[in-house]
């Protein structure tokens, strides 16, 4: 028994996105929302498996995504984390959303 399979592999694009896949997705979540990542290529018209727009949106078109060097308060924020925690990762994002507030 297991999952079924996310989508027919057949016809399916692979490889580097291009920017005009990039702005199909970005137009379609942003007037959607993010959500059932089976049905959106179909409905946004791209040929890609639902994981890698999910993929690519997560990893790399989020508006929220910070890119570039980290400031020295944030490098001495995971220094002490570490410290706390040793290599236990997946606490640091509660951490972080905790100090936030």
């Amino acid at each position: 028994m297991g999952r079924a399979p996310c989508c027919e592999k057949e016809g399916l694009k692979r490889g580097r996105w291009t920017s005009e896949e990039d702005e199909t997705l970005i137009k379609y979540i942003q007037a959607h929302g993010e959500g059932s990542w089976r049905s959106l290529p179909k409905n946004a018209g791209l040929l890609r498996c639902g994981k890698s727009c999910r993929l690519r949106w997560i990893n790399y078109l989020r508006g929220d995504l910070k890119r570039g060097n980290i400031t020295r308060e944030e490098e001495e924020l995971i220094v002490n984390l570490h410290q706390c925690l040793g290599n236990r990762f997946a606490f640091v994002p509660l951490l972080c959303t905790v100090k936030d507030k």
